[in-house]
């Protein structure tokens, strides 16, 4: 006889697949990043190396970077063997520390306006959200489109 309570068999846990998911968004937010830094120095928008940026570069640069990291956090949902927001989002908690690292270790250097690094630390989180929402919303369209 049935209690009436759905029995619950929790998946297996998936380190490996979880851990490589993450290591996929953040080359493919690297994969993206260094190459469109390259062009854009080579085209002037963006300053060589060891120059500061101004205001509009550094808003230049925080958007494509903001733009990639929203990619690369899908690429991590789009992968995860299963929870794909709460993968995002750990993806992007790692972003926020690593921005937050680098923030601290260029404090004295003068590479741009100080509000470049706070902004790429801010919008790490939310970064992830939204491309954790998108892997979401492909899903739940996906489902809906599924035959009975």
């Amino acid at each position: 006889m049935s209690s009436g309570i759905a029995e619950v068999t929790p998946r297996p846990r998936k380190i490996g697949q979880s851990i490589g998911a993450l290591i996929a968004g953040f080359f493919v937010n690297i994969a993206l990043t260094l190459p469109t830094d390259l062009l854009m120095r080579a085209i002037g928008a963006l300053p060589p190396l060891q120059h500061p940026m101004s205001d509009v570069q550094a808003a230049l640069a925080f958007g494509y970077r903001t733009l990639f990291a929203v990619i690369g956090s899908y690429v991590v949902a789009r992968l995860a063997p299963y929870r794909p927001m709460q993968h995002a989002l750990i993806g992007a908690a790692i972003g926020m520390v690593l921005a937050t690292l680098g923030a601290v270790a260029t404090r004295n250097i003068s590479l741009g306006p100080h509000w470049y690094s706070l902004a790429l630390i801010v919008a790490a989180l939310p970064t992830g959200w939204i491309g954790g929402k998108l892997r979401e919303m492909q899903m739940a369209r996906s489902e809906r489109q599924l035959p009975s």
